[in-house]
């Protein structure tokens, strides 16, 4: 089953102007030249508003600094909007699968906690869940990882959505 993340199109003002960023990671890569190693970096980065709203970024610069930043830009223009129930926490029980990333999100009662991985908790974390268990398979990749959580979160609904396309009341 193929499933793709769903961006949102538009988002209101007042949503993204109080949008938190997590870097998650900087890489370095190295160019061997004939006058010695040229290094470039790469930067990961969450965004969210913490309430329900979330994306990730990645971007590549010769400094850290503006790495960084363009991640966190291109967070910004990756948004999605994620459905959080129960005082913090999701409807049902999902997996998502990216490339060799798998990411189960079980729902947990108030008072559990985050339990997941520096990626996975960073995503959650910004999309405004505090309860839940996760267990990642296969690869630890943290762009795959985030990835792989961002089409969990995708394929949530809530029961009234779920009604909704159905047909029947709740």
């Amino acid at each position: 089953m193929k499933v793709e993340i769903q961006y949102l199109d538009h988002v209101e003002a007042s949503e993204t102007e109080n949008l938190d960023e997590m870097l998650i990671t900087v890489n370095r890569c190295a160019a061997v030249t004939k006058g010695g190693r040229r290094f470039s970096f790469s930067a990961l980065s969450i965004v969210g508003n913490r309430s329900g709203i979330v994306g990730y970024g990645f971007g590549k610069a010769s400094q850290v600094p503006s790495a960084i930043e363009k991640a966190a830009k291109d967070g910004r223009k990756h948004l999605m909007r994620v459905p959080v129930v129960n005082g913090g926490s999701i409807p049902h029980e999902v997996t998502g699968y990216f490339r060799g990333a798998h990411v189960r999100l079980i729902p947990a009662s108030d008072g559990t906690g985050l339990t997941a991985g520096q990626s996975v908790r960073a995503v959650c974390e910004m999309c405004g869940i505090r309860n839940i268990l996760s267990k990642s398979f296969g690869s630890s990749n943290p762009l795959n990882l985030v990835k792989a959580t961002l089409l969990a979160l995708g394929q949530l609904r809530t029961a009234e959505e779920v009604a909704a396309l159905r047909g029947v009341e709740l």
